[in-house]
């Protein structure tokens, strides 16, 4: 019998497979390093101030807390302590632009959370995550343009008793709705539509000139999307406050968010800007729009990069 002797490789061989097994150990590390990152982003939980000049001259300052997209579970003790730590920054109005929920014993918890800010004068909007149970999904979908489905044949969360609780404490209800309220002083005329992601928005119901009586004048909803966004620019909001787009959740150095979950273009994906984006203060028809990343995630995508979750307050100052 013929014995079978092994052929010996090469050098170049020897060194591709090295080479090969090194990319292959350090794709994993990277990797596996960007990864915990992403899932530390997520816990991040950090205080924007922002400064809106947008009162009448001789105003007092009014401080308002911006919360969105909370995507509250029962297990998240750390973002519910933080969560809990903002009724020291003691504001003067509080504005929830929805997605308090991922579960569905979430109510409680997100009372508690908000504890003594419930008793501040605040208004909210539900969002679709108040509604529906978030499901386990493709995550790289969300990094793809809206294909305009929405997953509404899961369960239904007790928004109805969101509502209950959060009317019961004082806090004014904006889904297709128009009211008044009068904080430290000033009047304050709000419109607010039920969530623009879901289709539920009915503009016609809050549709017209903004309250001329009004010291501030403050539209409210979920998701900017333009229809909305426009409206209230050329019915004369003052601002515009909403949240939604998670500030794009996954944000890549020198280009930022890949998309907003909404029509709205990826560079007014959060923060403070104009709408119009072109326009100017004092433009006819035109607001400032802040949009919040949000202090949550789904639970079954739990990260962020280079996007931290943030609450935001705002200081709204005398115009010029």
């Amino acid at each position: 019998m013929t014995a079978i002797v092994p052929r010996a490789r090469s050098l170049a061989q020897v060194t591709a497979l090295g080479l090969i097994r090194s990319l292959s150990l350090a794709g994993s590390l990277l990797g596996g390093g960007l990864t915990a990152y992403a899932l530390a982003e997520a816990r991040a939980y950090t205080l924007r101030r922002v400064t809106v000049p947008v009162l009448p001259p001789g105003s007092p300052d009014l401080r308002v807390l911006h919360l969105s997209d909370i995507h509250m579970t029962p297990g998240q003790t750390r973002k519910q302590a933080w969560l809990r730590g903002l009724a020291d920054l003691d504001p003067d109005l509080v504005v929830n632009t929805g997605d308090n929920l991922s579960h569905h014993a979430s109510v409680p918890v997100v009372l508690d959370s908000l504890g003594p800010l419930v008793d501040v004068p605040g208004v909210f909007v539900l969002g679709s995550n108040d509604y529906f149970s978030p499901t386990l999904r493709n995550p790289l979908r969300y990094l793809l343009p809206d294909d305009g489905t929405r997953h509404t044949d899961s369960a239904q969360l007790p928004w109805r008793d969101l509502r209950e609780q959060l009317t019961d404490r004082g806090w004014l209800d904006l889904s297709n709705a128009r009211t008044t309220l009068e904080v430290r002083g000033l009047r304050i005329g709000f419109a607010g539509v039920d969530d623009p992601h879901l289709g539920y928005d009915r503009l016609d119901l809050v549709a017209g000139p903004a309250d001329p009586d009004a010291d501030l004048r403050l539209g409210v909803a979920h998701a900017p999307y333009l229809r909305v966004l426009d409206r209230f620019a050329a019915d004369g909001y003052d601002a515009i406050l909403a949240g939604h787009t998670h500030g794009g959740q996954v944000c890549l150095p020198g280009i930022g968010a890949l998309t907003t979950n909404c029509d709205l273009e990826p560079e007014r994906v959060k923060g403070l800007h104009r709408h119009p984006a072109s326009s100017a203060p004092g433009d006819p028809g035109s607001a400032w729009l802040h949009v919040s990343a949000g202090l949550g995630t789904s639970p079954y995508a739990r990260i962020r990069v280079a996007c931290r979750p943030e609450a935001t307050l705002l200081t709204l100052v005398a115009r010029d």
